[in-house]
């Protein structure tokens, strides 16, 4: 038997199946499309699910797919075990309502013997214990003895399993094939079989026969369309073919085990603890790699927070191995290498990749510092209350605020003697989770509340028809309420219409809404809202303004063309934008998000610092210059294939139809987009940017306007330079030099009174060189003054410091009912013990407050001035302890 590499076997897959009428089609992105079911895909069938429920017609009854995965449920075994991996690639051929058992079943034996040469005496199915049907075909078509297919029972009861179901919804029966590894992957049990929990039957295929509907509850009916769903895992085919002993030893997986090791200077399989964060690592940066090519950034919550927690865990497993250096987007790069032939998009976006990983493992080794500096405060604190026990309070905080795992909070404290109280720590885990759980909607098949627009005819579609246009005539061919279909709207109601072609953008791609109104013999209608509907229907939201629009009616749809043509200049701009940072900032800018209406742009983008005031004006000026250049906006309408050829740039983590929309202005920019733009850049008029500010790590966001919204813009600035200029008796022309001659006045008289602050404190403060004590050698003056301001206690502090020569100064006042403590400590008393900040916290408390600092220098605040001669009492008591 020939050993295939990962990217020959997906390759032999997908081309197998094409020779069977299937349409082979690309991975879908990593991230759900129109389904909250999911955070993230995780698995072959996800994305398909619309064509198994018919809500969506499906490009050929017969798909396959290589589909990328990401899975997390079992992320804390990741690298204990050879087995556990969070991201994979599951190759799968699909029905919908086309062939069923017979030749899934005969196609996937002739798969797995004739063209990669499994040995079939080596391969053993399974199917459900009463698929007596599954079994025919195995024994009788294929010719499988009887003796080899394992009919799998849930319990000693007998009942059925190997039954496949996600709650309510499409399921049905399984036939898997097992792949006999042979003894030496086995456990040594003499009953040692298929199905037995140790590594030598390892499943291979897995044949879903989607024949019924199920109601959750145990009920199911026979479906009219049946399906078949196949998933089977790459990497465990690539184990067998490659006769290795896990997934961590097939090429591309080990390509990257050997990078770390290499980074590490280290042996795979030498010492089990470190080869645990070998896996661990090979894993993670597989999976966050093909995340960020998704589109997917590091953030605290959703599938951000999923990013952020493998990039995290794979930083702290390097630390572990001693990698002294940052590694993750080097290790990045080994997996671009080993996975671009099947998945190209990771070399197009690898510098962007490569960033991302660089700055979040920087975050992180500066958020580990962090949580090191405050797991050593809980020692402290433990220690002072003479505890053994790290609570699972803190424990939780660390790993919830600052991103530590427990496992390493462990290993710390144990070094010092110390435990943890792991019962309560993953009690605020399960509190946690709980809270999550209850904020989530109860959700149908698709993650979301069944609605109106579910219950429409799957074959009704609607076709835009507005990049030329703003009205035209359609036919209505769906009218809903906001709960039911209808034959009718009429005065008053709020409901949608679907005709056949619509001149009205729906929101897509970053682009708003077109609002309007549809005219038929009988009513009118206000256009409120447009969506994209499942199934490429086109819903117009609103209300009748009065009669009724039924059925079958002609209607005369006309887009608000004011807001139209506003929101045109703003989307043509941001192609601009985009192509004027990439030349000031470099090619790294990518899109991330956008967002255009009538009245103003928002442009996402990928950078890892603030633009400069220099960068800003420069992108400006070359977008205002674009727009002067009067150039001619071109669309064509082309292949995929050949628009990627033309350099024309795609949205980030977009998906792409065959045919794809080209948009071109000269030279300097194209795109694919599916918006609505302006036939000649002069059409903006004018551009300018109103802020650009960071909205997560990696990403920034310029807001602008264009057109008339420039011209209200600096309308609204004059009028607002005039008032001012009239609050300070001055012009617009004026007012620059009127300002600074007032500025100049306000530091003469910030300077008078501070000088005249600081004669009254050290009035009030009187002659206390008499009060200085000594400390274990060591000068220390404590004093409280009235009326003096925290500025006020620093500078009195210097001064006295300065009268002392070596020593401790604490000083106390109180201004408005409010006290404020300061203290300050000379390098000589330093060097003998002495911490300004550990005084400030250890007396703080009796003014009821709290606060910090420096050796050299520490303040607090408070408001219990009762509590200030305690506190001036207590210093010399701690100065006592630290002084030794």
């Amino acid at each position: 038997m020939k050993k295939y590499s990962v990217n020959e076997l997906r390759k032999m897959y997908l081309e197998f199946f094409e020779s069977k009428g299937h349409l082979v089609m690309n991975s879908f992105s990593l991230v759900p499309h129109n389904d909250n079911s999911l955070l993230i895909i995780n698995s072959g069938m996800a994305p398909l699910k619309p064509y198994f429920t018919g809500q969506e017609i499906p490009p050929r009854k017969r798909v396959t797919t290589c589909q990328k995965c990401v899975r997390t449920g079992d992320i804390e075994n990741v690298g204990k075990t050879a087995r556990h991996l969070t991201f994979f690639e599951m190759l799968g051929n699909f029905s919908f309502g086309d062939y069923f058992k017979h030749e899934a079943i005969a196609w996937s034996w002739e798969f797995l013997t004739e063209v990669v040469g499994l040995d079939a005496q080596r391969l053993y199915p399974s199917i459900y214990c009463e698929d007596e049907e599954a079994f025919e075909i195995w024994t009788k078509e294929i010719g499988v003895d009887g003796s080899r297919i394992t009919r799998f029972y849930r319990d000693e009861e007998g009942k059925c399993d190997n039954f496949w179901e996600h709650g309510a919804g499409p399921c049905g029966p399984c036939s898997e094939i097992y792949y006999d590894r042979g003894i030496k992957y086995g456990c040594g049990k003499p009953d040692c079989k298929v199905g037995c929990e140790c590594d030598r039957f390892m499943e291979v295929w897995n044949n879903v026969f989607t024949q019924f509907d199920g109601d959750g509850k145990g009920n199911y009916t026979e479906l009219d369309q049946k399906n078949i769903d196949t998933g089977m895992g790459l990497e465990r085919l690539a184990v067998v073919i490659q006769d290795v002993d896990s997934v961590f030893d097939i090429d591309t997986m080990k390509a990257i085990r050997d990078k770390i090791c290499e980074m590490a200077n280290v042996s795979y399989q030498m010492e089990e603890v470190k080869d645990v964060s070998i896996r661990l690592i090979t894993d993670h940066i597989r999976a966050s790699t093909f995340m960020i090519s998704d589109g997917i950034l590091p953030s605290n919550e959703g599938r951000g927070y999923v990013l952020r927690r493998l990039i995290r865990r794979a930083a702290r497993h390097a630390r572990l191995l001693e990698i002294d250096v940052q590694c993750l987007a080097k290790l990045s790069e080994t997996v671009i290498k080993e996975c671009k032939d099947g998945y190209p998009e990771l070399e197009s976006k690898k510098e962007f990749i490569l960033n991302v990983l660089t700055q979040e493992e920087n975050k992180f080794n500066k958020t580990i510092d962090q949580g090191l500096g405050i797991l050593s405060q809980m020692q402290t604190e433990m220690e002072a209350a003479n505890q053994k026990m790290l609570s699972g309070e803190n424990a939780f905080k660390l790993y919830d605020t600052y991103g530590f795992p427990l496992d390493l909070t462990m290993e710390i404290l144990e070094e010092k003697g110390f435990t943890i109280d792991e019962k309560a720590f993953h009690s605020a885990m399960q509190e946690q989770k709980q809270k999550a759980r209850k904020a989530r909607k109860t959700t149908n098949y698709m993650g979301a509340d069944v609605t109106v627009y579910e219950l429409i005819d799957p074959v009704v579609t609607s076709t835009f028809v507005g990049y030329d246009r703003l009205t035209h005539r359609s036919k209505i061919k769906v009218l809903t309420s906001e709960t039911e279909i209808v034959e009718a709207l009429t005065d008053g109601e709020v409901g949608t219409i679907i005709v056949d072609e619509t001149p009205f953008y729906s929101t897509m791609g970053g682009q708003n809404a077109d609002t309007g109104i549809i005219k038929t013999a009988e009513g009118e209608f206000i256009v409120e809202d447009t969506v994209k509907l499942l199934g490429g229907k086109i819903g117009h939201i609103g209300k009748v303004k009065k009669g009724m629009l039924k059925t079958g009616d002609i209607a005369e749809l006309a887009v608000n063309e004011e807001n139209r043509l506003d929101t045109c200049k703003n989307h043509s701009a941001t192609h601009l934008l985009q192509k004027a940072l990439r030349e000031v900032l470099g090619s790294h800018v990518e899109q991330a998000g956008s967002f255009v209406d009538g009245s103003r742009l928002r442009f996402d983008f990928s950078h890892f610092s603030a633009m400069t005031e220099e960068e800003i004006t420069q992108v400006e000026k070359i977008v205002n210059q674009k727009i002067e250049d009067n150039i001619e906006v071109v669309t064509n309408v082309m292949d995929l294939e050949e628009a990627k050829k033309t350099g024309a740039m795609a949205l980030f983590g977009e998906k792409y139809t065959d045919k794809v929309r080209v948009v071109k202005m000269g030279d300097f920019s194209t795109e694919l987009c599916g918006g609505t733009h302006v036939t000649n850049t002069k059409e903006i008029s004018a551009f300018k940017i109103i802020s650009e500010s960071g909205v997560a790590a990696g990403v920034r966001r310029i807001e602008a306007i264009t057109g008339n919204g420039v011209l209200v813009y600096y309308s609204d600035l004059e009028n607002t330079l005039k008032s001012a200029a009239k609050l300070i008796k001055a012009t617009p022309a004026t007012l620059e030099e009127k300002l600074s001659h007032l500025l100049n006045e306000m530091k003469s008289i910030q300077s008078e009174n501070d000088s005249l602050k600081s004669k009254l404190a050290k009035d009030a403060l009187g002659d206390v060189m008499d009060q200085v004590i000594e400390v274990n050698g060591v000068k220390v003056l404590a004093a409280k003054v009235d009326g003096v301001d925290m500025n006020g206690l620093r500078e009195l502090g210097d001064q006295l410091k300065d009268k002392l020569g070596e020593g401790i100064v604490a000083i106390a006042s109180v201004l408005d009912d409010k006290v404020s403590l300061m203290v300050t400590a000379t390098d000589g008393a330093i060097k003998r013990g002495a911490h300004a900040g550990n005084i400030v916290k250890n007396i703080a408390g009796c003014i009821g407050g709290g606060g910090g600092g420096r050796p050299n220098m520490a303040q607090a605040g408070g408001k219990n001035p009762a509590g200030i001669d305690d506190a001036i009492q207590k210093v010399r008591e701690v100065v006592e302890d630290q002084i030794k």
